[in-house]
């Protein structure tokens, strides 16, 4: 057995996109183009406007936040809301009081296959 530790102090914080108060921490990278992260977002949080680099699905685990894509409007997000970007999308996503959020990322995603849309 190992143990292995995705705190938020090992992670790689996140300054492009003028982002602020970002952390992530890979959790899983296969040689193919696909990754698992954990987001740590503190406190008064962006990570600004850029283009998705391939389709990517953000899952919330702790606190709250918004996103929102490129000419829109903020939308709230909580534990167990799921948020999904297509490659090339331009988004963001921040908090006011802090959020956690696990982020898959790679060219196959298809959330449409397991989750339910929040209508």
């Amino acid at each position: 057995m190992k143990i292995y530790s995705f705190k938020q102090t090992t992670g790689k914080s996140i300054e492009k996109f003028n982002s602020q108060n970002v952390t992530i921490h890979p959790l899983l990278k296969p040689d193919e183009s696909f990754q698992i992260g954990y987001f740590y977002l503190e406190a008064e949080s962006v990570l600004g406007m850029h283009p998705a680099m391939c389709d990517q699905l953000l899952m919330i685990t702790s606190g709250s936040g918004w996103v929102r894509i490129e000419g829109e409007e903020k939308i709230m997000v909580e534990p167990g809301m799921a948020v999904y970007w297509q490659a090339g999308e331009m988004h963001e996503f921040g908090s006011d009081k802090g959020m956690t959020a696990i982020v898959a990322e790679g060219s196959r995603l298809d959330p449409d296959r397991f989750l339910h849309l929040n209508t």
